[in-house]
């Protein structure tokens, strides 16, 4: 056996023993290493050059942070009254108002983890409350809209994609914001048609007279992503200090002007995004290892130059990214694909030249619908744990709407102009 096909037995084996898969990508690079004769030391040296060299890296934990606060405090409450207040009194307005915060919430978060735990559990606990929506459907519309959070800016994953692709992170931002706009108008038309076939309760409209209360206690938390956008794309800050900045927005707001933070929540949110930033860490670090081995083999040139014998277009090449990343997104976990999976396509994007901005968005919109397709969609089982509903419901009622993510994402591959109008208007010459 050679030695790259007994790496990836050792790190197929290994996953499958129930190793997580950084740790597995770093085992199999290491026996790489060995069966080459070559030095061990690669592998630390390796690791440590990208980990010092990689400053954007720094935006993840911080995102993560960020999150973490804006749960514990009392931002995503208000936010909940804002968004019922302007759409909660339509047929299904519980199910509107679960689309349009995920879109808000999506510009403080970046992770559709945080949108699915945070805000999402607030939601469906509402939708499921007297048995107004199904469980099932409740859980499902939740799942669906917490994949727009890492589309919308800031999105951790475009921070990796920009790790790997050495495309603007600033530009990645501006492309994410028409991308998950079209897919939460894609999921509120699903709503329209099943609130009218299954007659979904009408809430009770806020009055007019009191929408200008509810905005005014929302404002601060609505001030998040003016206050982190405006920051990079007037040169006050890099996307990395940005993250920054927002975990001490989401503190100093939710500590001192809501006054809904204790020490103990604090020291919560603390360990919890250690803790997530730890497992992200881990598998960043396995991939950028085994990314070296991956370019060892010479698999990206390998790759380039078998796709260039197809005579495929741009536009094919997309489409055949597409298929792939969607069936990689049932078995594996997103963040692997974006680290391990897509720097083998890039030489080949540049090739063809397929613009990398509107390639990383389309990568992380796939990557996104991976997180709620079965069998491996971990929003399906956060959202099963959370909601209790029985799984083969839950995914039932998931068909529709990842029918229409997949529509959304068939509009953003075909026109690309539509991904890169904004960063254009911000000086982006792709």
């Amino acid at each position: 056996m050679d030695p790259f096909t007994m790496t990836l037995v050792v790190i197929c084996g290994l996953a499958l023993l129930g190793l997580p898969i950084g740790l597995s990508m770093i085992s199999g690079s290491v026996v790489y290493m060995a069966m080459r004769g070559q030095d061990m030391g690669l592998v630390a040296e390796r690791l440590l050059n990208s980990m010092f060299t990689g400053y954007v890296i720094l935006a993840v934990p911080l995102f993560i942070l960020a999150a973490e606060l804006m749960n514990v405090g009392s931002m995503t409450d208000r936010l909940l009254r804002f968004c019922n207040a302007l759409v909660g009194r339509f047929r299904g307005g519980l199910a509107y108002v679960n689309v349009v915060q995920s879109i808000i919430f999506s510009g403080m978060s970046g992770s559709a983890f945080a949108d699915a735990a945070g805000s999402g559990r607030v939601i469906s606990n509402m939708m499921t409350r007297n048995g107004r929506y199904s469980r099932s459907f409740a859980g499902a519309l939740t799942a669906s809209s917490a994949v727009i959070g890492p589309i919308v800016p800031p999105s951790i994953p475009m921070v990796l994609y920009a790790l790997i692709s050495n495309a603007s992170i600033g530009y990645l931002f501006l492309a994410g914001i028409l991308p998950g706009l079209l897919m939460g108008l894609m999921l509120m038309i699903v709503v329209f048609f099943t609130a009218r076939r299954d007659n979904f309760p009408v809430e009770e409209p806020v009055p007019l007279r009191e929408l200008p209360g509810v905005t005014a206690r929302a404002l601060p938390a609505l001030m998040m992503p003016v206050v982190l956008l405006g920051g990079i794309y007037s040169g006050a800050m890099t996307p990395t200090e940005a993250a920054a900045v927002a975990a001490a927005y989401a503190l100093l707001v939710s500590a001192l002007l809501y006054r809904s933070v204790s020490l103990r929540q604090l020291y919560h949110s603390l360990v919890g995004g250690a803790r997530s930033s730890v497992a992200i860490g881990m598998l960043i670090a396995g991939a950028l290892v085994f990314n070296y081995v991956v370019t060892a083999e010479n698999i990206p040139e390998a790759l380039r130059v078998a796709l260039s014998g197809y005579d495929l277009t741009p536009l094919q090449f997309l489409l055949l990214v597409n298929v792939v990343l969607l069936v990689l997104g049932c078995l594996l976990e997103g963040t692997a694909i974006i680290l391990v999976i897509v720097p083998v396509f890039i030489p080949t994007a540049n090739a063809l030249g397929v613009d990398l901005v509107h390639f990383g968005v389309v990568v992380v919109v796939n990557v996104m619908i991976g997180l709620i397709t079965p069998p491996y969609g971990l929003l399906i089982f956060i959202m099963q744990s959370i909601t209790r509903a029985p799984l083969r419901a839950l995914i039932r009622d998931l068909i529709p709407f990842i029918v229409a993510l997949l529509i959304a994402l068939a509009i953003l591959t075909l026109f690309p102009d539509l991904v890169l109008w904004l960063p254009r208007r911000f000086g982006y010459a792709g």
